[in-house]
C-alpha cells in the first residue's frame, strides 16, 4: 500500500492545532444532476442505509436515483439563497465565528469546516490542514446527539483519510453534546427570543431528524439523547410535559422509523383544537432543507390544512452569539493539554520548551 506524499515539514517548527467542524452535506446546486451526485454518495454510506449492498444497489440505482433527484431539486430550489446552500453558508459562518472567538480567548489555531457528503469534502479539507502543518486535530461533528448514521459516519470519513497518509495527526473526536449546558442554554435563549418577538404558541414541537426504529434496538443512543435534550430544554424554559411534544421527521422508505412522526403529529394537534404551534429542531446546528422546507413549509401547510391557524418555526442556532460561545466552550474542553497557545516561530518554541524543562526541574 502506498501513502500520499508528505508535505515538507521544518524540523523544530511549532506544532499546530486545528478544529474541524463537520456537517452532513449539501448538493452543489439545486439541480437534478447535482442531487443525483449528492444522493448517490449520501445514500451509499453503509452507516446511513444498513441494507445488504447488492439489494440496496438495485434499489438505489434502479429506483431512487431515477425518481428522487428531480423532486429533491425542486425542494432545494425553494430554500436556496444568493449565497448558495443555507447549510453550507451557516456552517462556514460558524467556523469563521468560532475561530474569531477562540483567537480572542488567546488560542493560536485554525478552524475549518467540511461536509461528510459533497464539498468541501472531509478528505480534501484534511489534506489542506496537513499541508498547513497541522499536527493535532479536534474533529467536532455538528450533531449534538450521537447517531451511527451521522457522528460515526463523520468519524469513518476521517479514518478513511488517515488510512492513506503516512504521518497521521493526533486526533480527538467530540462524540456528542446533547446535554451540554451551553448548547441547551443557547437553545432556550433562541426560544425566548422568538417568543418575545412573535408571541408564545400553545405548544412547542421539538422535531428531531428521524432514524430507523431498529437502530434503537441495535444499541444506537440517538433516541435517548434526543429525549434528554428535549427534557433539558423544557426544564430550562419551565415547560410542563403538556406544553411540548417530541417528534421525528425526514422518514425515508417504508420501514418503521422513530415515532411519533412530525407531520402526522401536527395534524393531530390541529384536530384536537390547537390553533397556534411553535416548532424547533434542536438536533440541527444550522438551518437546511429539513428545517426550512420540511418544517417551516411542509409541516406548517399540513397544520393549517388540518385546522390550525398559526405555525411558527424557530430558526436553528446558526451563528448566534450564544451558540458560538457554547461551541467555543466545548472546543476548549476537548483541546485541553494541547499547545494551542504556542508561538509559531522556532525560537519562541525553543524558549518555551526550556522554560517547561526548568519548571519541571524546580518541581
Amino acid at each position: 500500500m502506498s501513502f500520499a506524499p508528505e508535505p515538507p515539514y521544518a524540523h523544530g517548527s511549532a506544532e499546530r492545532s486545528a478544529v474541524l467542524l463537520v456537517n452532513l452535506g449539501t448538493p452543489e446546486a439545486p439541480t437534478a444532476a447535482a442531487l443525483r451526485r449528492y444522493l448517490g454518495q449520501f445514500l451509499w454510506d453503509r452507516r446511513v442505509v444498513e441494507i445488504p449492498r447488492p439489494l440496496w444497489w438495485l434499489i438505489l440505482h434502479g429506483v431512487i436515483l431515477r425518481l428522487r433527484p428531480a423532486k429533491s431539486a425542486a425542494k432545494y430550489a425553494s430554500i436556496w439563497t444568493d449565497a448558495g446552500s443555507p447549510l453550507l453558508t451557516w456552517t462556514a459562518a460558524q467556523a469563521a465565528r468560532l475561530q474569531d472567538l477562540l483567537q480572542t480567548r488567546g488560542h493560536q489555531l485554525v478552524v475549518r469546516h467540511a461536509m461528510r457528503y459533497g464539498e468541501p469534502a472531509v478528505a480534501r479539507t484534511l489534506d489542506e490542514l496537513k499541508s498547513a502543518g497541522v499536527t493535532r486535530l479536534l474533529v467536532l461533528p455538528l450533531y449534538p446527539q450521537f447517531a451511527a448514521a451521522t457522528t460515526a459516519s463523520s468519524i469513518d470519513a476521517v479514518a478513511q483519510w488517515a488510512l492513506r497518509v503516512r504521518r497521521v495527526p493526533e486526533l480527538r473526536f467530540v462524540n456528542h453534546y446533547h446535554d451540554d449546558p451551553g448548547y441547551v442554554a443557547a437553545l432556550a435563549q433562541s426560544v425566548r427570543n422568538h417568543w418575545a418577538k412573535q408571541g408564545r404558541g400553545q405548544k412547542l414541537v421539538m422535531s428531531f431528524h428521524g432514524v430507523p426504529a431498529r437502530s434503537l434496538a441495535l444499541g444506537d443512543p440517538y433516541h435517548c439523547e434526543c429525549h434528554k435534550t428535549a427534557g433539558l430544554l423544557a426544564q430550562a424554559l419551565g415547560l410542563a410535559s403538556s406544553d411540548y411534544i417530541v417528534t421525528f421527521q425526514s422518514r425515508l422508505g417504508r420501514a418503521k422509523w422513530l415515532e411519533p412522526y412530525t407531520e402526522p403529529s401536527v395534524k393531530q394537534l390541529a384536530s384536537e383544537g390547537i390553533k397556534h404551534l411553535d416548532a424547533i429542531c434542536p438536533g440541527f446546528a444550522a438551518d437546511n432543507l429539513e428545517t426550512l422546507e420540511e418544517i417551516a413549509i411542509e409541516a406548517r401547510d399540513a397544520f393549517i390544512a388540518a385546522g390550525g391557524e398559526k405555525f411558527n418555526f424557530i430558526a436553528c442556532l446558526n451563528d448566534s452569539p450564544d451558540w458560538i460561545a457554547a461551541l467555543g466552550d466545548l472546543a476548549e474542553r476537548h483541546l485541553q493539554g494541547w499547545p494551542t497557545r504556542v508561538a509559531a516561530n522556532p525560537e519562541a518554541l525553543a524558549t518555551q520548551r526550556q522554560r517547561a524543562l526548568a519548571m519541571g526541574a524546580r518541581n
